[in-house]
Formats: C-alpha cells, sequence, structure tokens
C-alpha cells in the first residue's frame, strides 16, 4: 500500500521548477499545474484541491488486450487500485462511436496511455506529500530525494530551434471550409461544430522542460500539464477543466467565448462585458451547455443535473474565456468506462449534435488530432478523478523532431469567416511566442 510522507517547503513556485529538472529523464512524467488560480476567488467552480501534483516514473503501465481500449483500462484499474496518471487521445470516440480517423499523425501519442507512477508529489501551498510503495522504495530514500530537488539548479531558459512554423490548411481554403460548415448547419446537419487547424515543423529541436516553463509563464492557466511518455512530449497551459469527480459528485467545466484582454481597466471592463452580451459567443457556450447536460444526464440521479453557472467570463492573462458549470450526482455503481463513454469527447471540442460533429470534423479538418482535445489528468484509489481538456498545447516528437499545435474555434451560424481565423491566430499567440516564432 502506498504510503505519504509530509515536507516543509519555502517556495513553492522555485520547488515545482527544481522537481521538473530533477525529474526530467524519467520517460513517464505528468505535472498538473494550478499555476495559483487555487485561490483566485474568480474561478471558485474551477479550483482544484492542489497547487501542483504530479506522477513521476512507472511502476506498472496500461496495455490494452484485444482492441476496445476503454473496457481494457477499466479492467486495469479495477485491478490495480492504485494511483493512476495519464491520457485519452481525441479518437478514442472511434472506441465509444461508430467513427473512424484518416488523417496522418507525425506525434504517434498512444491511443490510451496510463502509469501507477514511482513516486507522486503534491504541493498544497507550503506544503509537500510525496507519495511512494515501500515495497519498492526506503522512505530514507525520499527525505534523500526531496533534499536533491531543492538543491537542483532551475532549468535554463527555453531555445527553440525549428525550421519557421507553417499552417497545414491555407487561409484561403480555411475560410472556403468555414462557408462550407455554416452550410451544413443552414441545412440542420448541426448546430454548431469546432473547426481546428495545425501548425507544425517537420525539423524542430526543443528543450521541452524550459519550453513548458515558458508556455506557463507566458499564459499560466490552472489545468497546465508537462506530460511525457518516452520521447513524447505534450506541453499544455489549459485553461479548461473536462471532468472531475469526487465520490458521487460530478462536474464538467465547458468553455466557449474568447476575445482579447484590453490594456487598460476601463478597456478591460468594456470587453469582458462586451464579451458577456455577445449573442454569438453566448450561443456558443449554451449549446454547449446543453450537451453537457445530457451527456451527463445520461449516467445521473433523477433530477439532480444542475447548471451551476452560465457563460461566467473568466480573466486570463492574455484573453477572456466564457466558462459554464454543469454538474450531477452519478447512479450507483457508475464505473469510469460509464462516464466517459457518456461524456468523451468533452462537448466544447466536438460541437452539437456530437457524432455528427466529429463526422464533419473528420471531413473538413488535415490532421489527426492525437491528443489534441482530448484529456490529461489522474485516477486515485477511491477511483475519484481529475480531467482537463488538452487546448493551448505543443505536441512534440523528439525522435522525428516533428513538433505541432492545433487552434481552432466554435463555428455557429452567426460565424465570419475571417473573423473565425482572427480567434485562430489569437489562441496561437503565446504558442508562437515561446517558440519564438512570427506569423
Amino acid at each position: 500500500m502506498r504510503k505519504f510522507s509530509s515536507f516543509d517547503i519555502k517556495d513553492p513556485s522555485l520547488f515545482s521548477s527544481k522537481l521538473l529538472n530533477r525529474m526530467r529523464d524519467f520517460r513517464e512524467i505528468c505535472i498538473l499545474d494550478s499555476n495559483g488560480y487555487r485561490k483566485n476567488s474568480s474561478f471558485s467552480h474551477s479550483r482544484n484541491n492542489y497547487d501542483l501534483i504530479a506522477g513521476v516514473g512507472s511502476l506498472d503501465k496500461f496495455r490494452p488486450e484485444g482492441e476496445k481500449w476503454l473496457s481494457s483500462l477499466e479492467k486495469f484499474t479495477n485491478n490495480r487500485r492504485d494511483w493512476l496518471f495519464g491520457h485519452l487521445g481525441y479518437d478514442v470516440k472511434n472506441d465509444i462511436e461508430a467513427l473512424s480517423s484518416g488523417h496522418p499523425d507525425k506525434i504517434k501519442f498512444p491511443l490510451i496511455g496510463f502509469f501507477i507512477p514511482e513516486y507522486i508529489f503534491i504541493i498544497r501551498e507550503k506544503r509537500l506529500e510525496v507519495g511512494w510503495h515501500p515495497d519498492y522504495i526506503a522512505k530514507e530514500s525520499i527525505h534523500r530525494l526531496v533534499k536533491e530537488i531543492e538543491n537542483s539548479p532551475l532549468p535554463s531558459p527555453a531555445k527553440a530551434g525549428m525550421e519557421k512554423i507553417r499552417r497545414r490548411i491555407p487561409k484561403s481554403s480555411y475560410l472556403q471550409s468555414v462557408k462550407k460548415i455554416k452550410s451544413h448547419i443552414q441545412r440542420g446537419d448541426i448546430y454548431e461544430v469546432n473547426f481546428c487547424q495545425e501548425f507544425f515543423s517537420d525539423n524542430a529541436c526543443i528543450d521541452p522542460v524550459a519550453t513548458w516553463l515558458k508556455l506557463i509563464k507566458e499564459s499560466p492557466a490552472p489545468f497546465s500539464c508537462y506530460y511525457r511518455l518516452g520521447d513524447k512530449y505534450l506541453l499544455c497551459a489549459s485553461p479548461e477543466r473536462f471532468i472531475k469527480k469526487t465520490g458521487s459528485r460530478i462536474i464538467s467545466q465547458p468553455i466557449k467565448g474568447t476575445l482579447k484582454r484590453g490594456t487598460t481597466v476601463q478597456e478591460d471592463r468594456l470587453l469582458s462585458e462586451s464579451l458577456s452580451n455577445d449573442p454569438k459567443e453566448r450561443a456558443e457556450n449554451i449549446m454547449i451547455t446543453d450537451l453537457v447536460r445530457n451527456d451527463l444526464s445520461k449516467i445521473a440521479s433523477r433530477a439532480s443535473v444542475r447548471v451551476e453557472e452560465l457563460c461566467t467570463v473568466c480573466p486570463f492573462p492574455l484573453v477572456f474565456q466564457m466558462q459554464s458549470s454543469v454538474s450531477a450526482q452519478l447512479l450507483p455503481q457508475t464505473s469510469f468506462g460509464d462516464i466517459i463513454r457518456s461524456t468523451f469527447p468533452m462537448g466544447s471540442m466536438t460541437g452539437a449534435p456530437k457524432i455528427r460533429a466529429m463526422e464533419i470534423i473528420e471531413q473538413y479538418e488535415k490532421s489527426k488530432r492525437g491528443l489534441y482535445s482530448g484529456t490529461i489528468g489522474f485516477i486515485t484509489p477511491e477511483m475519484d478523478f481529475d480531467f482537463n481538456v488538452v487546448i493551448r498545447s505543443i505536441q512534440y516528437n523528439q525522435n522525428n523532431s516533428y513538433l505541432s499545435f492545433m487552434v481552432g474555434g466554435a463555428i455557429t451560424c452567426l460565424s465570419i469567416p475571417e473573423n473565425e481565423y482572427r480567434e485562430c491566430l489569437l489562441k496561437a499567440e503565446a504558442i508562437m511566442k515561446v517558440l519564438d516564432q512570427e506569423y
């Protein structure tokens, strides 16, 4: 049975950076950093109960049995009853519905990847807890490890080397695709679809640790994640929670609606009000909130689904985002697999109705999403869990030097193609800056 040891730390932010630098050579790492939002009153519904939680190293890895990946994962979690960290890629949708994906994938994250960590690190303010297994690790070595982390150097500044970032979809093609998607809406095929485009480099060389630290400094977000599986990396500054379970309560928090921050307090206030009252942005958010309500109702006790907040404008360093929160009480005996089958992929990254939206996504996008618009998180021995939405993220395959990030937005009947394109560039801005790139 896993044990935990507690330590006082003077500077949690400094310790977090040193922790990542000291543990960078482990081939399985998942660090979830709330970047101070746990104490931010503007995000009361989005708070985590940790400042940072990390799983490092692997005592055991999930290995799928047969073709049904999700059923195989559920069996793995039930048998182990330990902490797990890992991901579900976007194409888990093909395991849930009769869907397929034929676009190229040069990052090559596995469809599902989970591991039982050697070490768990949890930081809450100035208190550190380290989880370890006495069957594998001596308690004395935990104390030595914490001292080593405290004495470790900070990572060197990020220096990215790569060919100029290119767009998978030319601007003219993107604008034409938005027009065609709107024709689907006008015909009644869909109400809304999340249409994304890829930015990429075929010849990239980055330091993932330094690049992630630069990313979350440029764009701190409550569901940020540094994730490594072997030679594949995901560097994420996500503002969005996919789904969280605590006991029998579950909550999902879709984000839809984006507007750039102002340069003064007065301009900020006006822009926030503008986003809050924008008919197109509110329509986006409300449609997806209804979709989430419908998803949760499949696994919820009668009359327990509640919209706890609707179209709340949340301030982030670079943009305002509109968030809603939907909660429910789970039916007895609802399993992890039941929850994922009912809710994945998250509606904010697909559209509505969900299945038809995903078919249209496959028709008009030109890249496999991979881990983008999938989810990363952790599962506790009690089968509680917390997972983010993988957006605002860099995917990097160190083996083949391929780097990719995707951005997108919701297309509705009110969408103006040129405005949708500008929104994509706004969302890509922080990542381009981190990679020392210009449009």
